[in-house]
């Protein structure tokens, strides 16, 4: 987790980029003058739209120094007196990012942080955070012994637009970087990731957990129905088993998964060579061995519903051991059944 408890902002600026088809850059002269209040505000700003325990790393095609922001962030850690003229740098370059008629104008946030707080460790962090939505609110002002009211806009504290934290550490691999909740399942993803950033998940134990899960599940209600002559009771009993090797393990062994959810060694092999194929078809790396990540269980499990839908009828969810569930076919009625044990209605 991110947290800023401790944090300083040790330098900040605003830009305006505008859309590149329809407005124009602005470009602050000056950096902001913090006072004891305004920066306790910027830091809840900042840090409240981090939740997720998924991170990324900033990436190149080719070499790490074509990353534009990469290149101004690096220099900036090696240089904090760098800081004024490397936000110029990232505010130009996202600018020339912004050619779509469907990006918004807003103020462009650059701070620099010390004391950022990241799962145990303590890091000195570039913050980018653009502000595209600016919310009205009512302004009292007491004038002698009278109140009057005003109307204004600002910022939600609550509530971030686009923003990342680039932490200083595994410089190597393209520093460590969290994006903002609300941008990771926007629209605009691919603008503020893909396009800006150019950053690509880190390769950790959350991102290890929540692809092997994806594999398993894609596997069987993919893979398996075409090889093999599978029930829909069968693929669920798996997808149970699966999700419980995950909440019941600390750590992920390929060989014990595939044998202890497969029912036998055939689908086990047939598995395997799922997941070779996976990975050289998408070039990502996914380990035989790793810690597996109870963030990534809790936000995956979500995602395997073993669901039976019988025509339009009526849908099975089966959470237990499927040997209480019978599939047969009625003659009589020319329809396939299913006949369900239990010892309680609830």
């Amino acid at each position: 987790m991110i947290f800023g408890d401790c944090a300083h902002i040790r330098q900040c600026v605003i830009h305006k980029v505008g859309n590149k088809l329809e407005d124009d850059i602005i470009l602050s002269k000056d950096m902001l003058t913090l006072t004891e209040e305004m920066e306790t505000m910027l830091l809840r700003y900042i840090f409240n739209g981090f939740k997720a325990k998924e991170y990324y790393n900033l990436s190149s095609d080719d070499d790490l120094s074509e990353n534009a922001v990469y290149t101004s962030v690096a220099s900036v850690f090696d240089n904090n007196d760098n800081f004024y003229n490397e936000s110029v740098a990232i505010a130009r370059y996202l600018y020339s990012q912004s050619e779509s008629p469907k990006i918004k104008s807003g103020k462009l946030l650059i701070a620099h942080l010390e004391n950022c707080l990241v799962d145990g460790q303590t890091f000195e962090a570039i913050g980018v955070f653009k502000i595209e939505t600016s919310v009205p609110y009512i302004k009292l002002s007491l004038n002698g012994d009278n109140y009057g009211v005003g109307f204004d806009e600002g910022i939600a504290l609550d509530k971030m637009d686009k923003g990342c934290l680039i932490f200083n550490a595994e410089r190597e691999k393209g520093f460590w970087v969290a994006v903002s909740e609300s941008i990771r399942k926007s629209a605009d993803a691919t603008y503020w990731i893909d396009m800006f950033l150019q950053a690509r998940q880190r390769e950790d134990d959350y991102f290890q957990t929540q692809n092997v899960m994806n594999l398993c599940k894609n596997f069987v209600t993919e893979k398996l129905p075409e090889e093999y002559e599978v029930t829909k009771a069968d693929q669920a009993a798996i997808l149970n088993k699966s999700v419980q090797f995950f909440k019941e393990n600390d750590k992920f062994d390929m060989d014990t998964f595939a044998n202890e959810i497969m029912p036998d060694s055939q689908l086990v092999e047939s598995f395997k060579s799922y997941k070779e194929e996976f990975v050289q078809e998408t070039e990502m790396n996914i380990e035989d061995n790793f810690d597996i990540s109870e963030t990534a269980v809790k936000k995956q499990s979500k995602n395997f519903k073993s669901v039976i839908k019988l025509d339009k009828n009526f849908h099975v969810y089966v959470h237990g051991d499927t040997k209480f569930l019978e599939k047969g076919f009625n003659e009589e009625v020319n329809m396939n059944y299913y006949r369900l044990y239990f010892r309680e209605e609830e």
